[in-house]
């Protein structure tokens, strides 16, 4: 099933280094989530400028994986866009 577009998507995780986005992005695939590292909105405040896109069905166990590998991320959340 294909990520949602970045513009649709509600919640993301950003972080603060380039190297947890990269490290999560290859968690999430190791444990056969979907995942993709996308620019981070600006209003996300993410120092790397990175987020991860993911399908919020899988939220829990993706932010448990990430936890358990001491990965550091914070859940961003927005409005979707207005058409």
């Amino acid at each position: 099933m294909p990520l949602q577009h970045l513009r649709d998507v509600v919640r993301l995780l950003t972080f603060d280094t380039t190297h947890h986005a990269l490290l999560a992005e290859q968690i999430a695939h190791d444990h056969g989530l979907a995942a993709e590292v996308t620019p981070a909105p600006p209003e996300s405040g993410a120092k790397c400028d990175l987020a991860l896109e993911f399908l919020p069905e899988e939220e829990e166990m993706l932010t448990s994986v990430l936890r358990a590998a001491d990965v550091e991320f914070r859940i961003f959340v927005r409005a979707p866009a207005s058409d």
